[in-house]
Parts: structure tokens; C-alpha cells; sequence
């Protein structure tokens, strides 16, 4: 017995109104657990991309004061060429730090217009010939004129790491929590279709139909009910990604905003889409191995 495209989704919508509330029940926790996981991975990139001006090695910003005039930052660059504790630095004037400033809030066009490069504090980036010179370096330019201030990468990175680890590990173990809870149901929405029809899927095998044409659109439903919650929760992450971040990113990390851009956005809910179906059709399988006997 051959198995339409039609067929099954007309048994798939059957079974999804039969079983309305448990369905609608699914697809929400679906979406919940979901969009928990998005806005975890999400957090994730803004830390990452709050590093940026980190990277290569720098220990420690020193940040002039926008209005710093030249000879104030010629000296703070020669004594930084003479100190025998520094490796290396880099004279980042305000023309880019406008461009980082950009990259971390790419998604917020309006915060960009509001700010020029005058507005911005141009910066040297230091690396130290050993970690432990870091604060040898910076104390000598703190208070000095026409530095704004001194910043230590291991004081920016920890703070932002240990603010947020715990949150990834709390906001990931609700999200398991919540898809194994969408699975649980789907599982029992499935049993119900199959208690519900078990006369017809006995004349079905009488007939001579196949195990498969039996099975897929008990399968399919699982999918719908995964897709549905996953459509869901990405439409919510990247709608509201920002939003999101904000919430479940620290106050006191206000000076060092997290933001997604909205390619993040869209490559997060394309994942989640991915995970929902895949969650979905690893619960209906299940519902149909354990409760279809054909």
C-alpha cells in the first residue's frame, strides 16, 4: 500500500486536532526551552565579541581622554617605547576605535548615528613582556594627565566570564529541563492519536498496509509539533535578540553593553529550527517504536 504526501498530512492535522490542547501544550514548551537555548548562545557571542579589543596578547588598555591633545599622547607613547616591561603596543586614535565601536553595536543603528569618533577615547593597546608586569604598567600611567583610565584585560575578561558561566550552565539546564518535559509530551500526545485510532491501525494491517504507511504520519506529527515550537522561538530570539541579552545579561556589565547583530540572530534561529525538528522527530520515533506495535 503506497503512502501519499496527501494521505499523511491529512492523518498528521487529524491527529494534531484531535489531541488540540496536548499539541498546543508541546509546541509551547518546545518554544520556551528553545529560546532559552538561543539566548544562552546568543550571550555567548556577546562575550566573545566583547573581547575584541583583546586579542593578540593585550594585557591592558590605556585610554586617553577624548579631547587629549597630541603632546599628551607623544609622551605617553614614547615612555610606553622605553618602558623595558613592554613588548609591544598599539596607538588605536579614535577613527578606530569608532570602527570596533560599530562591530559591537552593529544591530543598533540608532546608537551609532548617536556618536561620532570625536565622542570616543582613543587608547594604547600593551602587551607586557610577562603577565605579572601588568600592573607595573598601568600604575605608572594611572591618574597621569589627559588618561581617562587604566583597564586590565584579566579584570574585564573575568568579570564577564564569571558573570555569565553560571548563567549559561543555569539558563542550559532549564532548557534541557523544559525539552526533555516537549519530548515526555509529544510522547504522550503520539500514545493518545495511536489509544485513539487503535481499531482503524488494526484494519489498516488487515488490509495489508505497510509498517511505514502506518507509522508516518504518527511521526510526522511529532516533527510539526517540534518545527512549530522551533519557528517560534527563533522568530522570538531574532526579533527580540537584544532584548533577550539584556535580560539575562548582568546590570553591572552596563558599561560594557551586550549586543547580537542580526546575521547572529538569524544563524541562531536557523539552529534552533534545526534542533526543534530534530527534537521532534526523535520524540514521535520513540512514541511510535514503543506504543506501535506493527
Amino acid at each position: 500500500m503506497a503512502l501519499s504526501l496527501g494521505y499523511a498530512s491529512r492523518e498528521t492535522a487529524s491527529n494534531l486536532k484531535r489531541n488540540l490542547l496536548m499539541s498546543v501544550a508541546a509546541v509551547l514548551i518546545m518554544a520556551v526551552s528553545l529560546a532559552l537555548v538561543g539566548a544562552t548562545l546568543l550571550l555567548r557571542q556577546g562575550v566573545n565579541k566583547q573581547t575584541i579589543q583583546w586579542q593578540d596578547g593585550v594585557e591592558l588598555s590605556i585610554f586617553m581622554q577624548p579631547n587629549a591633545g597630541q603632546t599628551q599622547i607623544d609622551a605617553v607613547a614614547a615612555d610606553l617605547a622605553t618602558l623595558p616591561e613592554v613588548e609591544s603596543s598599539r596607538y588605536v586614535d579614535q577613527a578606530a576605535a569608532y570602527e570596533e565601536f560599530k562591530t559591537l553595536f552593529a544591530s543598533s543603528p540608532e546608537m551609532i548615528e548617536s556618536v561620532t569618533p570625536a565622542d570616543l577615547p582613543p587608547s594604547f593597546r600593551v602587551v607586557p613582556v610577562k603577565a605579572e608586569y601588568t600592573d607595573v604598567i598601568g600604575e605608572r600611567f594611572r591618574g597621569r594627565e589627559g588618561v581617562r583610565e587604566v583597564t586590565y584585560a584579566k579584570d574585564v575578561i573575568d568579570k564577564l566570564v564569571t558573570e555569565t558561566a553560571a548563567k549559561q550552565r543555569i539558563y542550559m539546564i532549564m532548557a534541557g529541563v523544559l525539552l526533555v518535559s516537549g519530548v515526555m509530551l509529544i510522547l504522550v500526545t503520539i500514545q493518545l492519536a495511536i489509544y485513539a485510532r487503535r481499531r482503524e491501525v488494526s484494519v489498516m494491517k488487515l488490509v495489508g498496509a505497510t509498517n511505514w504507511f502506518i507509522r508516518v504520519p504518527f511521526m510526522l506529527e511529532g516533527v510539526v509539533q517540534g518545527l512549530i515550537g522551533a519557528i517560534i522561538a527563533g522568530a522570538l530570539v531574532y526579533g527580540f535578540r537584544n532584548q533577550l541579552l539584556g535580560l539575562i545579561s548582568d546590570s553591572s556589565l552596563a558599561s560594557t553593553e551586550l549586543v547580537a547583530t542580526s546575521r547572529e540572530g538569524l544563524l541562531t534561529a536557523a539552529l534552533l529550527v534545526a534542533i526543534g525538528t530534530l527534537v521532534g522527530a526523535i520524540g514521535s520515533a520513540a512514541a511510535v517504536r514503543r506504543f506501535l506495535d506493527v
